[in-house]
């Protein structure tokens, strides 16, 4: 599922990329801010989960 970003967001991530910068840089920028604002979005609607409940399911990865 898509998350919609408003086009001044947009607008003013692109503006505040260096003058010279990639297509690539530009969809990552675009990419990481619809992934902060899906998260954030998910943490309003209280889908989260706790310290505990994240060490237990990255418990291996953490030893």
């Amino acid at each position: 599922m898509s998350v919609a970003i408003q086009r001044s967001t947009i607008i003013k991530a692109v503006q505040d990329l260096p003058e010279e910068t990639s297509v690539e840089a530009a969809i990552e920028k675009l990419y990481l801010i619809s992934k902060i604002k899906k998260g954030i979005n998910q943490a309003d609607a209280g889908q989260t989960l706790s310290h505990t409940e994240v060490k237990n399911r990255l418990g291996k990865w953490l030893k």
